[in-house]
Formats: structure tokens, sequence, C-alpha cells
């Protein structure tokens, strides 16, 4: 049975719709979010943000919202902002984690990172559809999360722009795939390119696409 999600619960802009119950109760509250889980190179990547208990917080990060929606000068932009306006952290799971213990033990891992990089530790944590089962905290998985909750569409950007940036590094030296353009995602160029000289140590041997690349050298 398919799980129908109403739209009609987004808002115009992620919002304080569920911080604002944890913070009259006088408990802080993470968001969380991830970056890069269907990536063919690179980690995967998380950010944890606390947002200081005050509703003019809005006004502060007007503009947040779900990483994917703004262009990459406006996310950058904006996670200066959030640094300097919130508490935060950022956690990673390598490529070879990813392979060893799969994308989703990993992404939770690279959540469970940000957490433990926080400079001090929230009450109840606000997630984008996901459940941290080693976590004792009290939970709550947002469908959309990161268009729905300031928090989590804070920790989008914070996870995106890390990650975008780590890719950008990288590129320099694995200088063949175009990473600063595609960030490890599967675009043509990406494919291209991994036909032409193969994968690097990076790329995530667990997924389809590198496996279909170690199939065709073995047949070589």
């Amino acid at each position: 049975m398919m799980n129908l999600f109403d739209r009609d619960l987004i808002p115009a802009a992620p919002d304080l719709t569920f911080e604002l119950p944890l913070w009259k109760c006088g408990w802080s509250a993470a968001g969380l979010d991830e970056a890069g889980r269907g990536a063919w190179a690179g980690p995967v990547m998380a950010a944890a943000v606390i947002l200081p208990i005050d509703d003019g917080v809005l006004t502060h990060l007007s503009g947040v919202r779900d990483s994917k929606q703004l262009k990459p000068d406006e996310r950058s932009r904006l996670a200066k902002i959030i640094q300097c306006e919130t508490t935060w952290g950022v956690g990673s799971a390598s490529n070879l984690e990813i392979d060893s213990i799969g994308i989703l033990p990993a992404t939770r891992l690279a959540m469970a990172r940000a957490l433990q990089a926080l400079t001090r530790a929230p009450e109840v944590l606000l997630i984008d559809a996901l459940f941290l089962p080693d976590e004792l905290l009290p939970q709550i998985a947002l469908i959309k999360g990161d268009q729905r909750s300031l928090s989590i569409a804070a920790a989008s950007i914070l996870a995106k722009t890390a990650r975008d940036a780590w890719m950008c590094n990288t590129a320099e030296e694995f200088n063949t795939y175009g990473f600063e353009r595609h960030k490890g995602y599967g675009t043509n160029v990406h494919l291209l390119a991994l036909k032409k000289v193969g994968s690097c140590p990076i790329h995530r041997s667990s997924f389809q696409p590198m496996k279909d690349m170690m199939k065709l050298k073995t047949q070589e």
C-alpha cells in the first residue's frame, strides 16, 4: 500500500511549527538532514542544527529553504548566517564505510557524528524522514522535513555546502571526473569518465554503476 503525503502540510517556507511546542516545554531541538545519499562517489554528510529559542530566528534566517531549492551562491550565503546564528555540527561517513555497512546505516552514522560535533546537547531530534535507532533522545521523523521545519532546512544547507566543498577539494586530486561540477552524482559527464578511466578511490564500489563498470572491466 502506497503511503501518501498531503502536500498541503508543506508551508510556503520552513517554519517553527515543530520547534515552538518543544520550546514551550523548555526543550531544545536539533534538526538533522543529510546530503549525498544518492551520489556515486564521496561521503554522505549530515548536519545538526539547534536554533536559538527565539521566534525572531525566523527573521534572522529568512530565506532558509530545503537546500535543493536554492542556487549554490544562495546556499553559501545562508550557510554563513546559519553558522553565526545557531549551534551546529557536521558529520560524515566515507565511501568505504558506505560500502562496508550500506548507505542507510552510513547516513545514520553521519547524523550521529553531526550530533557528536555539537557543542551542546539537544533534548529532542527533528529528522528528515529517518529514525536513529541507536540514539536515546526522543525523535520526530518528518516527511519533507527540510520543507517544513526551519531546523531541518538549516541542517540541509550545512550538509549540502559542506559536502560540495569536500567534493570540490577532492576534484583537484581526482581531476578526470568533473567532481567539482556534479559532486559525484550520476550525470552523463560522470558516466563517460567512468567508462573512459574506470573508478577511483572515492567511488562507492557497492553502488550499481560501479558494479557494472567492474563487470565490463573483467569482460575486456
